[in-house]
């Protein structure tokens, strides 16, 4: 056997000596195997962001000023409610406004029952029985809310009951029409800008996850 032989043998052996090295190393692959689970962990476990502890709650800052009552109060329903978020109650609180308020104009108060409380029904109704018994009727087109604001917030610690106030402007167009179909009050094709302050109550932390219409005012 000559040198050059020799020499290609024992490159050879070498050869398959780093294969089987290798696949103890880094095992085989077939198809589309997944990475190996030791693998697939991430160098760095930290989440991309921290939490400064302390910090402004922006959920309750963009709505009220920081270290006010109004701040105080949502902070105390986001520690008794930690699903609570300010902003997320003010855009429902649009729907719950246009609803409550076209249920009232069109005298149906029994479908928002619910979303209102003992004395904001019977003020209501009452309201809506005096229409009744003057022969009046209301025909009213709600525009949209052109403008929503949190305009104070309270929490009791003892009940968690929470209450926050609401300023809604909103456009629609209503006209109020006698027992004869005359116009009285209103017109039926003018736009008219509407300004309301409501106050919704809940118990926070509770299983009914309804807020209550429980004062009106402007």
């Amino acid at each position: 056997m000559n040198m050059q032989l020799i020499q290609l043998l024992a490159l050879a052996g070498i050869a398959v000596y780093l294969i089987f090295k290798l696949r103890g190393v880094l095992g085989t692959r077939d198809g589309h195997e997944g990475p190996r689970a030791d693998l697939a962990k991430p160098v760095n476990t930290r989440p991309t962001f921290e939490v400064i502890e302390g910090g402004p709650d922006e959920d309750i800052t963009d709505h009220a000023a920081e270290g006010s009552e109004a701040a105080n109060a949502l902070l105390g329903m986001k520690l008794a409610e930690p699903s609570f978020a300010v902003t997320d109650f003010l855009q429902g609180s649009k729907g719950a406004y246009e609803m409550i308020l076209m249920a009232f104009e069109n005298g149906d108060l029994e479908s928002v029952r619910s979303f209102l409380s003992d004395d904001v029904y019977e003020a209501f109704a009452s309201v809506v029985e005096a229409r009744k018994e003057q022969g009046l009727s209301i025909e009213v087109e709600f525009i949209g809310v052109r403008e929503t604001g949190l305009m104070g917030a309270s929490f009791n610690p003892v009940d968690s009951r929470g209450e926050v106030d609401v300023r809604f402007v909103c456009e629609l167009i209503s006209a109020v029409r006698d027992a004869n179909g005359e116009i009285v009050e209103g017109n039926e094709t003018e736009v008219k800008r509407q300004r309301d302050v409501w106050t919704f109550g809940r118990t926070m932390g509770s299983t009914d996850p309804n807020w209550q219409l429980v004062a009106t005012g402007e």
